[in-house]
């Protein structure tokens, strides 16, 4: 099992009920590939460094998990077509 770390910017344009079911879903899928969720995060919401889709601000994520190495690359093609999802990045944790 190796060690990932997951950033996520959420649209600060939708409810606080959607940006949450947003971030389970997110977890559900680490968890559906093999995943194992090991520090779930806070969300916090920041202002962007540049526009994205004109919004100036959004809610970022970050959630600790350990899983296999295929796991990764599932999660991003499904995280990929989430509508609310601004931005997103897999790393591999370097603890």
């Amino acid at each position: 099992m190796n060690k990932y770390e997951l950033a996520l910017v959420v649209s600060a344009n939708v409810d606080e009920e959607v940006r949450n079911a947003t971030v389970e879903q997110v977890k559900e899928l680490i968890t559906r590939f093999g995943g194992t969720i090991t520090d779930p995060g806070t969300c916090e919401k920041k202002k962007l460094a540049y526009e994205i889709q004109k919004m100036s601000e959004g809610f970022y994520c970050f959630i600790k998990f350990d899983a296999d190495a295929a796991c990764p690359a599932e999660v991003e093609s499904r995280i990929r077509i989430m509508e609310n999802v601004i931005r997103f990045l897999i790393v591999k944790d370097g603890e």
